[in-house]
């Protein structure tokens, strides 16, 4: 299991994550057992550097819902799509998956969501805008 890695993992260690194809346990009351969630995120967000990529991949559109409303949730990360392609169309240096050539030869279109760490704040970052007057 992933998880047990990460736990073990120095923190900005990571510069590039792929979660490909991850079984989409497609029934409400599985939805649990999915591997992204908010806590997965923020162990992902943990030891993934500044700046590194977390690249998504599914062909199951309630599992590519279900990525975007959690990844989007974190404030760690940040969504680079800019437009329809930038998600429809696997990036040239995003690896093929068996799981990809699969679904692609039996009609379905997967998506390829592309996420960047944003960077850490500077410890103390909070103090220093309260004790100015520009936090609320």
């Amino acid at each position: 299991d992933a998880r047990d890695l990460i736990e073990v993992l120095a923190e900005a260690c990571i510069g590039r994550v792929f979660l490909l194809f991850p079984d989409p346990w497609p029934k409400k009351r599985h939805e649990k057992r999915r591997f992204l969630n908010a806590d997965s995120l923020a162990a992902l967000a943990r030891v993934m550097a500044d700046g590194a990529e977390l690249r998504l991949a599914s062909d199951a559109e309630g599992q590519v819902r279900w990525m975007l409303e959690q990844s989007l949730g974190c404030a760690a990360f940040e969504w680079l799509a800019r437009g329809p392609d930038d998600w429809r169309r696997r990036p040239p240096d995003w690896p093929p998956s068996r799981y990809d050539t699969k679904a692609l030869e039996e009609g379905r279109r997967p998506a390829y969501l592309r996420f960047r760490r944003r960077p850490r704040r500077p410890a103390g970052a909070n103090k220093v805008l309260a004790d100015s007057g520009q936090m609320g």
